[in-house]
C-alpha cells in the first residue's frame, strides 16, 4: 500500500495536483517576478499613494507575457484561462493594484480591441500593448452612473465623417498614464465603443488623489471635451451594452482568482504570526480560538481557489456563463475580505501596521469588492438566473 502524501498547510486540499507543468511554470514565473519587483517596495508605494515606475513595470509584465495573456495573436501569449487566473492570483498576492494594472490592460482595453475591433485597429494597438510599451485604460463608469452603465451621459455625435465625444468617466485605472483609452458612449445608434489616443485634443485624465484603497495604483478621471475622432476610431463589432459588459465578464474572471491571492497572503501572515507570537506563556497557535480562526480561513481560501480553478476549466472548454462568473466574483471577493479581516484579529495591533501586509490587502479589497460589479449587482444577477425574475428595474 502506498503511503499518503504529507499534509501541506499551504495546500491542504492538494490543489497543485490539478495543475500541469505549464500551469506551474506560469505561476512560479509570476510569483518570482512579484517577489523581486513588487514585494520589497509595495508597502512604501502604498504609504506614499503612488506607483512609481509604472511604465517600466508594464514593460516587464509584457516581457513575461502577462498582458493580454489569454488573447491570441498580435504578440499576445495565447495562454489558457487557468494560467491567466494563476497569474492574477500571484499578482494580487503581492498587491491588488498590480493585478488591476494587468486586468485593465489585458481583460478590458486589449480584450475590447481584440474582440470588437477592426483588423487595422488590432494591428495598430495590440502588439505594443502586449509588450507593455503602450498602456491602455477602459472608460465605462461615470461620476453618476456606476452600477447602471445604461444611464451614461457621455455622448458621441457624428460631424461629417468624424465623431465628437463629450463627457466624463470616473475611477479609471491607468487613466493618467495611458496612451490609449477605450471609451464607451451613447450615440444615436446606441452605445458604441471608441479607441481614443490620449494625446487627442480635448482629452485629459487628472489623477484621483486621497484614496484609502488601491493606493499603489493609478486611478483617474477621464474628461472628454469635444474630442474629435476619425470614423475608424469606432469599434465596428460592438453596438449596445453587450460589448462593454462582455469585457467586464472577462475582467471579473481574473478577480475570482486575484482576490484569493490577497486572501492567501493574509492567511499565511496570520499562520506565521500565530506560531511565533507568544501570549500567556505559549504561542497564539496553541489557543483553540486562534486555531478555529485559522481553520475557517483555510477552508474558505482553498474552497475559493477550487472554485476559481473550476471556472477556469469551464472557460477553457468554452462553457463558462456570465452568471457563473458572477457566482465566483461574489463568493471570492466576499470571502477574501473576511479572511483578511480575520487575519487582522490574529495579528492584533500589528495587523494595522504596514510592516505586515494584512491591512493593505484589506483596504484594497474594499475596492475589489465594489468594482466590476458590486456584491448587490452579482446577487441580482444570480437572483435573476435562479428565479427567472429581473429585479434590476424594480
Amino acid at each position: 500500500m502506498s503511503s499518503l502524501p504529507a499534509f501541506d498547510a499551504h495546500d491542504p486540499l492538494g490543489i497543485d495536483d490539478l495543475l500541469g507543468d505549464e500551469d506551474r511554470a506560469v505561476r512560479d514565473t509570476v510569483r518570482s517576478w512579484a517577489a523581486d519587483r513588487v514585494l520589497p517596495y509595495v508597502a512604501d508605494w502604498y504609504e506614499r499613494g503612488e506607483l512609481p515606475g509604472i511604465r517600466e513595470l508594464a514593460r516587464e509584465l509584457g516581457s513575461l507575457g502577462a498582458l493580454g495573456m489569454s488573447l491570441t495573436g498580435y504578440g499576445c501569449a495565447g495562454a489558457g484561462a487557468v494560467q491567466y487566473g494563476l497569474a492574477c492570483l500571484e499578482l494580487e498576492a503581492a498587491d491588488s493594484g498590480i493585478r488591476s494594472l494587468v486586468s485593465v490592460q489585458g481583460s478590458l482595453a486589449m480584450y475590447a480591441i481584440h474582440r470588437f475591433g477592426s483588423e487595422e485597429q488590432k494591428q495598430r494597438w495590440l502588439p505594443s500593448m502586449a509588450a507593455g510599451e503602450l498602456i491602455g485604460c477602459f472608460g465605462l463608469t461615470e461620476p453618476d452612473h456606476g452600477s447602471d452603465p445604461g444611464g451614461m451621459r457621455t455622448y458621441a455625435k457624428r460631424d461629417g465623417s468624424d465623431w465628437v465625444l463629450t463627457g466624463r468617466k470616473m475611477w479609471i485605472t491607468n487613466g493618467s498614464v495611458a496612451g490609449v483609452a477605450v471609451v464607451w458612449a451613447r450615440t444615436d445608434e446606441g452605445v458604441r465603443g471608441f479607441v481614443v489616443p490620449t494625446d487627442t485634443p480635448g482629452f485629459s485624465a487628472p489623477e484621483i488623489k486621497h484614496k484609502l484603497s488601491l493606493r499603489a495604483s493609478v486611478t483617474s478621471e477621464l474628461v472628454l471635451d469635444e474630442v474629435r475622432l476619425p470614423a475608424d476610431a469606432v469599434l465596428p463589432e460592438a453596438q449596445g451594452l453587450r460589448g462593454p459588459l462582455s469585457c467586464l465578464s472577462h475582467a471579473r474572471y481574473g478577480i475570482v482568482w486575484g482576490s484569493m491571492g490577497a486572501a492567501r497572503t493574509c492567511f499565511e501572515a496570520a499562520l506565521s504570526y500565530a506560531t511565533e507570537r507568544e501570549q500567556f506563556g505559549k504561542p497564539l497557535a496553541a489557543f483553540q480560538l486562534t486555531q478555529a480562526k485559522l481553520a475557517d480561513m483555510a477552508v474558505e481560501l482553498h474552497k475559493g481557489v477550487l472554485l476559481a480553478h473550476h471556472l477556469g476549466r469551464r472557460m477553457d472548454a468554452g462553457r463558462l456563463r456570465p452568471e457563473q462568473i458572477s457566482f465566483g466574483k461574489l463568493n471570492n471577493t466576499r470571502e477574501a475580505i473576511d479572511i483578511c479581516r480575520t487575519a487582522r484579529t490574529v495579528l492584533g495591533a500589528n495587523g494595522i501596521s504596514l510592516e505586515y501586509p494584512v491591512m493593505r490587502h484589506s483596504t484594497n479589497l474594499e475596492s475589489v469588492l465594489t468594482y466590476e460589479g458590486t456584491v448587490e449587482m452579482h446577487q441580482l444577477v444570480l437572483g435573476k438566473a435562479l428565479t427567472g425574475v429581473d429585479a434590476f428595474r424594480g
